[in-house]
């Protein structure tokens, strides 16, 4: 009896944790599509109409997936261009065989 309640235990917390990570996935802001060899991505995060004169970037680069590193916030997208109001944002994400990896937030406006 006690290996039936222990079995039925990891289960459930299989289950749970399966929910909580996919939940996680479809709350995530950005969840590009993955090619596990090639992916080059490029589309908008908030279209809002004039793109402005100034175009910053700001990055952040995987490694293997074991680490990651950069700032690729808006306020550091806007900062590095120059830009006081931002007008749209857009992403670039790009991936080679899962070892190296960039994603790029880029900011518009003046």
């Amino acid at each position: 009896m006690l290996r039936l309640k222990t079995v039925r235990t990891a289960l459930l917390g299989c289950l749970l944790c399966g929910t909580s990570f996919m939940l996680g996935c479809i709350a995530a802001p950005v969840v590009p599509p993955l090619g596990m060899i090639y992916t080059k991505v490029d589309a908008p995060l908030a279209p809002r109409g004039d793109v402005g004169s100034k175009r910053g970037s700001a990055d952040v680069t995987s490694f293997f997936g074991l680490v990651s590193i950069g700032d690729g916030s808006v306020k550091a997208a806007a900062a590095n261009g120059g830009i006081r109001e931002v007008k749209l944002v857009d992403y670039e994400y790009t991936n080679y065989m899962l070892i190296f990896q960039r994603y790029t937030t880029v900011a518009y406006g003046d």
